[in-house]
């Protein structure tokens, strides 16, 4: 499925914030992504068959999250260029392209 091309709306950070309070921010994010680490860390050493897969599952929903934001963010960045500025890619860049879309079942739209 392909993403939807509605436009999210565009949050920027508060002016009063500082530099403290976007580090403090990062550090969160750090710090819960540790704790969900050590979590699935425990639950993948289970000797429970059902709370090993729902690790591995919670691990992989992880992951694809991750990679639509990073798709997102270079979408985002593309899309600022004009088609003549845009990156050319070589031979074999292209024909996987062209693989992935007949993976997909991706029309020119």
């Amino acid at each position: 499925m392909m993403p939807s091309k509605t436009k999210l709306p565009q949050i920027p950070l508060p002016k009063s914030w500082g530099t403290r309070v976007e580090s403090a921010i990062l550090h969160i994010l750090a710090l819960a992504q540790y704790a969900l680490t050590y979590s699935r860390s425990w639950a993948a050493d289970s000797t429970n068959q059902r709370v090993r897969l729902k690790a591995e599952c919670d691990r992989l929903t992880q992951e694809v999250a991750l990679l639509r934001e990073e798709i997102r963010i270079k979408d985002a960045r593309i899309a600022q260029l004009s088609p003549q500025r845009r990156p050319h890619y070589p031979p074999t860049e292209r024909m996987a392209i062209l693989e992935l879309r007949a993976t997909r079942g991706w029309s020119f739209e």
